[in-house]
């Protein structure tokens, strides 16, 4: 009797499955191998300095020298606003201290002629002195005495007129420290009006890109609006790594950065610091624990990358650009 035949269990999808979970594997272990030495992050961006430019003084534009997304160079004239009214309190500072210092000259001529005076009245204490002497020695038979009560009237007159003289001087001493002193105040009034003037002047505080301009010559601006903003030239990544990540993260490890913006360039940068708390903590609304609802979350530190690659310069790095940073790992403290 024929035992029957067993049918033959089809072994390929088991075979397949087998490889395929062998490729990945072989795949993860050899992503390791290559990553095991680096960190990165997702969670980054370029960053840099915007400033607004803002005037210093209220006043009408009357021109406006740049356009949205110009290049300009620190020092440039951004926009003018019109200087009529600095121009006319320069001109009456300016005269203010003109006035000034001729009170100074006028102050120290009075001061030149109370010493003059004093100069006299020593000089008439002196000859009523040397009189008052004269007839002390000759005999007191060859003189009167109301000549002798004269000669000592003289004396007491001549000291008399030069301790006023002394009292001038100080006097106009004072006035000349006092005229000194206005046309030092009236100089810095001078000095203030130009820093006024300088102010309709409104310049680059340094170089970039103008963003965000809102002004057309006419308007009407108001000290410390806005009128538009000023992308730095100098721009960096900004990378939030993971609190768990940062073992192994040191100042100065090398950094390589692609950004999404410039795909196919790695470029060249390095850590230039680690933000000492993390992003939660300066949040408008930092997180309230001691409520007793706490649920523990891994928290993200902002870590400063700076480039070290000329590249930068030939490609549009603009700050809020995604960016991937790949730091590698430092000996890791113990």
């Amino acid at each position: 009797m024929e035992t029957p035949t067993q049918p033959r269990r089809n072994l390929r999808p088991f075979i397949v499955l087998a490889v395929i979970l062998s490729a990945i594997a072989l795949g993860c272990y050899c992503y390791y191998l290559l990553n095991r030495g680096y960190v990165t992050t997702d969670d980054a961006e370029i960053d840099g300095s915007i400033t607004t430019i803002a005037p210093q003084v209220s006043g009408r534009v009357t021109q406006v020298l740049v356009n949205d997304n110009q290049h300009v160079q620190a020092g440039q004239v951004l926009a003018l606003i019109d200087p009529s009214a600095q121009q006319v309190a320069l001109a009456s500072a300016e005269a203010s201290a003109a006035q000034a210092a001729a009170q100074v000259g006028v102050a120290q001529v009075n001061h030149d002629e109370a010493v003059a005076d004093a100069e006299v009245a020593d000089a008439v204490l002196f000859q009523a002195q040397q009189d008052y002497d004269r007839y002390r020695s000759v005999n007191p038979n060859a003189i009167t005495q109301q000549q002798l009560d004269t000669a000592t009237a003289n004396i007491r007159t001549a000291k008399a007129k030069l301790d006023a003289a002394k009292e001038q001087i100080d006097g106009m001493q004072a006035a000349v420290v006092a005229a000194q002193a206005s046309y030092e105040a009236a100089k810095v009034a001078v000095e203030n009006a130009e820093l006024q003037l300088s102010y309709t002047r409104i310049t680059a505080p340094s170089a970039g890109h103008i963003s965000e301009k809102t002004i057309e010559p006419g308007n009407v601006v108001a000290a410390g609006a806005g009128l538009m903003a000023l992308v730095s030239d100098d721009v960096w990544v900004t990378a939030n790594y993971k609190e768990t990540q940062l073992d192994g993260i040191k100042i100065g490890a090398p950094v390589a950065v692609t950004v999404d913006a410039v795909p196919g360039v790695t470029f060249k940068a390095r850590v230039d610091s680690i933000q000492y708390g993390t992003g939660a903590v300066f949040s408008l609304l930092p997180a309230q624990n001691a409520t007793g609802n706490y649920v523990k979350v891994i928290q993200r530190v902002p870590v400063k990358i700076v480039f070290d690659d000329d590249r930068t310069r030939q490609y549009v790095l603009a700050p809020g650009m995604s960016a991937l940073p790949s730091i590698t790992l430092q000996g890791r403290p113990r």
